[in-house]
């Protein structure tokens, strides 16, 4: 399994837009080949980034998605916010699952 983990670090005035956005996402990668799940982490500490994590059943079906037309048309929607809403800019992390406790062998 492929993992993205990108680092959002929003301002605490800006954490409610934020979190609307995505609760009114397109949902286009839902529908994407290889897409396994998406979760959106809200930082206890509001000076820590969102946590937007994709899982993916290889690193192949990620970049499909990633250069397709649904990524660019979903995007574009999380353009809504102003520059100033975010503290820095994010970070996007990739990994590969070496161990899943669900997987029982």
């Amino acid at each position: 399994m492929y993992v993205t983990m990108n680092r959002i670090p929003v301002k605490p005035e800006y954490a409610e837009q934020f979190e609307k956005a995505f609760q009114t996402r397109a949902r286009l990668v839902d529908k994407m080949p290889g897409f396994v799940r998406n979760f959106v982490l809200r930082p206890q500490n509001p000076e820590d980034p969102y946590i937007v994590m994709t899982f993916w059943e290889s690193e192949e079906a990620f970049r499909a998605w990633a250069e397709s037309p649904e990524f660019r048309e979903g995007h574009a929607r999380s353009g809504t916010l102003p520059k100033e809403a975010f503290r820095e800019r994010n970070r996007l992390e990739t990994f590969v699952v070496l161990l899943d406790s669900e997987v029982k062998e």
